[in-house]
């Protein structure tokens, strides 16, 4: 399971989707799908729409929540797009219902679409307000048998010790627990997602989504960003 933040999407702009940066992540996505591995991707939304913003500007948090995953979908159906203009056999599932646009989500079509070939993109969210797409895709990964939950980061190629970006001193960390995360309070996704992932032993890998090859280092095996699981 592949999880891409929405400002992933934005490339160097400040909003929107980036048709480049689209296009890169496409063709890595492609690379991997090529190898015969099973690729299911969750999407966020904060290149659209920021509903901690909306709600500290004074909207009701699940109404801002709501509008959250909609942007979810925008982004989804965009990364579609890209995707099967580069020959990748998508399909996109909505935990909310916009059967115009996507599928509703359903498990087993899913884990049917991904026995195809296809790559399943989730958009939506869990369909829930007070969680975010971390969540979701922790969740969808441990629905779909996932074997390993991939989280990308802008410019950050790993889990360091402190924010490198404000701190010269920090370290980076090449294997890490999920209890060890949580104890730290290293914020590389929430901690509702963190523990879903814990309490399922499913494996996350860190790493910079700029990386050559990126993911599919990470699906062959190779060293590379962060490892955080439930073995010391």
């Amino acid at each position: 399971m592949l999880k891409l933040s929405g400002e992933a999407l934005r490339g160097g702009h400040s909003y929107g989707i980036d048709t480049p940066t689209l296009n890169r992540i496409a063709l890595q996505i492609k690379k991997v799908i090529a190898l015969g591995v099973g690729v299911g991707v969750v999407v966020g939304g904060g290149n659209i729409w920021r509903g901690a913003k909306a709600e500290a500007d004074g909207m009701d948090r699940v109404t801002a929540d709501y509008a959250g995953m909609l942007a979810t979908v925008i982004n989804a159906l965009a990364l579609q797009d890209v995707l099967e203009r580069h020959g990748v056999e998508t399909r996109t599932q909505s935990a909310l219902d916009i059967r115009q646009v996507a599928e509703p989500y359903i498990r087993r079509r899913a884990i049917r679409h991904l026995e195809k070939g296809r790559l399943v993109i989730f958009a939506g969210g869990t369909g829930n307000p007070y969680m975010t797409a971390d969540t979701a895709a922790a969740l969808r990964a441990i629905e779909i048998g996932a074997e390993v939950l991939l989280m990308t980061k802008n410019g950050v190629d790993g889990i360091y010790t402190a924010d490198p970006r404000k701190d010269p001193k920090a370290k980076k960390i090449d294997r890490i627990t999920h209890l060890q995360v949580l104890n730290r309070r290293l914020e590389i996704m929430d901690t509702t997602a963190l523990t879903l992932c814990l309490d399922n032993n499913l494996p996350i890998i860190v790493f910079d989504l700029e990386a050559k090859d990126g993911m599919l280092q990470a699906v062959m095996g190779k060293t590379i960003g962060t490892l955080v699981s439930s073995e010391d």
